[in-house]
């Protein structure tokens, strides 16, 4: 993608940092968030992004441009856990706000999750069209949240005539920020923190690289419409949670402690064909991956981290 003006909230974020850092030197990119660290901030300008302080709770978008040519909306007001009116208000008006004013833009996507999806037993592969509402007893407020922010999406695709795309991510990660699920996890075990899975079983996900979430981005910017598209969006691979924690632990000698009770917190996996007709397959195995996101956060797994591959590689098929 070459030549376009593009707006991304929430500008620091596990999702829109990279797709920022990525797509700025040939393009106009402008990034919106609340810019605690200031070191992303710097980054980002370093590589030629526009940054403006916003928080979708309070500000309203003053004097900035109108002539954005895509928005990517991953901010989000998760809520305390208790604060359901206030989530659902500050979601929806701080995309209606973002909506009417980049309302000439050709491709708004907005990035939901899945945590809408009603829950169904940990084998379920969800497919869009089935029942919405959904629970977090981690965080009670954030379906809410998202739920609120796809409603005002869908509502003013049509009402503005603006192409958009409601894109329900799954799991991210990457060297980026703070590197999603499988590097908080891997950040327990270093601390012989039980992890806690559940007591039969395992909690399923579908791991998303950031590698590929970039990629797909200009592609899922190309097949919004009106009325706005849903998808679904994570990686192509079901992978087990215990799994994943085991696969680490083998990477890196770091021991993993099971907690197998009632305390995990659950996962979902996706059908992914239709976002596989739109945009493609993944290219990152999750294996490969994790491995990768390992080694370029912790330098000082790095050499076992590699030894390990390479051993891997050399062992027959």
């Amino acid at each position: 993608m070459q030549g376009k003006k593009i707006l991304i909230t929430g500008g620091t974020g596990q999702v829109a940092r990279p797709v920022a850092e990525a797509l700025a030197p040939d393009n106009e990119v402008w990034c919106l968030g609340r810019f605690h660290d200031p070191t992303a901030r710097k980054a980002l300008w370093e590589l030629g992004a526009q940054t403006v302080v916003w928080d979708m709770a309070t500000d309203e978008l003053g004097d900035l441009p109108r002539d954005f040519t895509h928005v990517l909306h991953s901010a989000v007001h998760r809520g305390d856990g208790r604060d359901f009116e206030d989530t659902a208000r500050i979601n929806a008006v701080g995309t209606a706000r973002l909506m009417t004013h980049c309302s000439a833009a050709e491709s708004f996507l907005y990035v939901s999750s899945g945590v809408v999806y009603d829950r169904a037993d940990h084998t379920h592969r969800y497919r869009v069209g089935d029942p919405l509402g959904g629970a977090a007893p981690w965080l009670p407020t954030y379906p809410v949240a998202k739920l609120s922010a796809e409603g005002v999406v869908r509502g003013l695709a049509e009402a503005l005539a603006l192409p958009a795309v409601i894109a329900r991510l799954n799991i991210a990660y990457g060297p980026y920020g703070h590197g999603g699920l499988p590097v908080i996890l891997f950040n327990q075990m270093r601390g012989g923190q039980p992890c806690a899975v559940p007591r039969h079983g395992q909690n399923y996900c579908n791991l998303l690289h950031t590698d590929d979430l970039v990629r797909q981005v200009p592609l899922l910017w190309d097949v919004a419409r009106v009325p706005a598209r849903v998808v679904n969006w994570g990686g192509d691979e079901e992978v087990g949670i215990t799994d994943l924690l085991q696969y680490m632990s083998e990477l890196t000698g770091v021991p993993v402690e099971l907690d197998r009770g009632d305390h995990s917190r659950e996962t979902a996996i996706f059908d992914h064909d239709a976002r596989r007709d739109l945009v493609g397959r993944c290219t990152i195995g999750w294996r490969t991956g994790v491995a990768r996101t390992l080694a370029e956060l912790f330098e000082e797994y790095r050499d076992r981290i590699e030894d390990h591959l390479e051993r891997r590689r050399a062992e027959p098929e």
